[in-house]
């Protein structure tokens, strides 16, 4: 798991790491110079024009100490330097001595024509790093428009010039399509207000303090396989199914039996012992067709939710895909609110039950999982300007309710009642249909049942969900890939996970 640091931290990562390895400021540049090459060379050939556009700092000097680099493999390159007021650092000046004579450098000086960049097929974007204090202004934003004018494939060292790691962002930002992060991933990549600006982000190894990061305060995380297949439980050789768990998912109405039916299977590849699904009348025979692993309990109403069952023991409960949202429905949600003391997970219809009844949140067991997609969240907890402030209402909604909240979409979000945010590394724009939801309560569901606590259910149910919507993608395509796929890719999800622990130990 990677903790996300503020920009601050990181300047004092960068610090530390110069104090204590000990290494001089211009060799750890050099450094990270070596590492945004690398990983350039593996994905453009020599042959392209390159343009590095740098600023008088230090990712001004890492795009000097890069375009020497690149120089010395082959590449044609050109760098432009726009100075303005500022101050050049000491490394930049280290670095603008090496490559005296070797490779041709413009001053920009005054407001640029926008055809400046327009020989080069690559541009690199070092005008400013992650330390930025305020929107550029002046020669910089012209610069910055200049840029992203150009049809050139852009590529920003550690951050979109013009962009904050940890604040909102107005004015003139470098339309980046690749973002190469030093050492770690920055809070601002995994926000879509920033896609457009960031594209797809890499994080390039530079050697920082393991130590700092360590030690080092954070509220925020991202979270990777290293991390998820240490959760994964085994399995006794003598175990029995009522080792893991009875799970009760109460799901489905009259046209909407879709939903029950893949949250159930979904259930069911998840390593549930024993799965039944309380449903209408309507569901009955498509439950015991569509899921004969299942046991089946019909409700007193033919085409929805009315009564809950007389039996609420069971190890967790799912509750709310296709479920409708009828008088009596919102009235047998309540009982089950009210009867049911463990963690349970919420989604889809008992969201929006929850939404139109706010006074049925504090009924809500401790510990429970709700998996609201953006608009539902919305509805439940308040609207937001930017998605800074979605963070912070997401943190302070799951500390107000003692529950987790799961916000999906990309880098899917699992806010934690202790303040901590945890943000997905699997899943892809394939899952953006109906049913990918209904799926992941089905699996979050049944990781409960098998006594996971609350959050490690949601981080490895959150993962699983994506891994499988990343296999389901590999093999049909994104834009034919369907929720069933999604849940027929689970148990290789699981497989995936299990060979990791083998390989690297747990």
């Amino acid at each position: 798991m990677l903790k996300i640091l503020s920009a601050k931290q990181i300047r004092e990562l960068d610090q530390f790491t110069i104090e204590h390895e000990p290494i001089a400021p211009i060799d750890l540049m050099e450094r990270a110079c070596h590492s945004f090459v690398d990983w350039f060379v593996l994905h453009f050939r020599a042959d392209k024009k390159i343009g590095v556009v740098c600023g008088p700092g230090n990712n001004g000097g890492d795009g000097l100490g890069i375009a020497r680099m690149l120089k010395e493999l082959g590449y044609s390159v050109k760098i432009w330097l726009v100075k303005g007021a500022q101050k050049e650092s000491e490394s930049f000046k280290t670095n603008r001595k090496k490559i005296e004579d070797k490779i041709s450098l413009y001053e920009i000086l005054k407001e640029p024509d926008p055809d400046l960049f327009s020989d080069c097929q690559i541009l690199i974007d070092a005008l400013f790093g992650s330390g930025l204090s305020r929107q550029p202004e002046g020669i910089f934003s012209k610069v910055i428009s200049c840029i992203n004018q150009t049809r050139a494939i852009r590529i920003a060292v550690d951050i979109p010039s013009g962009l904050f790691a940890d604040a909102h962002s107005d004015g003139e930002i470098v339309q980046a399509h690749h973002t190469l992060s030093f050492q770690l991933p920055k809070l601002a990549f995994l926000f879509p207000e920033n896609h457009p600006w960031v594209g797809q982000w890499h994080s390039v190894d530079i050697g920082l303090s393991k130590e700092f990061v360590k030690s080092a305060s954070a509220t925020n995380f991202f979270v990777t396989e290293r991390t998820i297949k240490k959760l994964i439980k085994s399995r006794s050789l003598f175990s029995h199914k009522g080792d893991f768990g009875h799970a009760l998912l109460i799901a489905g109405s009259l046209g909407k039996m879709g939903a029950c039916v893949l949250a159930a299977k979904a259930a069911l590849r998840s390593g549930l012992g024993l799965l039944t699904v309380h449903t209408p009348v309507c569901g009955y025979s498509v439950v015991q067709t569509s899921v004969p692993e299942a046991m089946a309990e019909v409700d007193a109403s033919q085409n929805y939710f009315s009564s809950p069952p007389e039996n609420l023991n069971y190890s967790s409960i799912g509750i709310g895909p296709g479920l409708g949202s009828h008088s009596e429905t919102v009235k047998a949600f309540t009982h089950v609110l009210n009867r049911f003391k463990k963690p349970m997970v919420i989604d889809a219809d008992g969201l929006n039950m929850l939404s139109s009844h706010k006074e049925f949140l504090k009924l809500i067991p401790e510990g429970s999982i709700l998996t609201p997609h953006p608009k539902e969240f919305e509805r439940i907890a308040g609207s937001w300007s930017n998605d800074f402030e979605r963070l912070q209402l997401l943190r302070s909604f799951s500390i107000k309710l003692k529950s987790i909240v799961i916000l999906k979409g990309a880098y899917t979000s699992v806010a934690c009642p202790g303040g901590n945010v945890y943000f997905n590394s699997t899943g892809n724009p394939g899952m953006a249909k109906g049913g990918s939801g209904d799926a992941l309560t089905g699996i979050i569901t049944a990781l409960l049942a098998q006594g996971y606590s609350s959050k490690e259910a949601a981080l490895l149910g959150v993962y699983l969900h994506g891994s499988a919507g990343d296999l389901a993608a590999n093999e049909f395509g994104m834009d034919s890939m369907t929720a069933t796929d999604l849940v027929n890719q689970i148990p290789y999800s699981f497989k995936k996970l299990r060979r990791a622990q083998r390989e690297w130990g747990n």
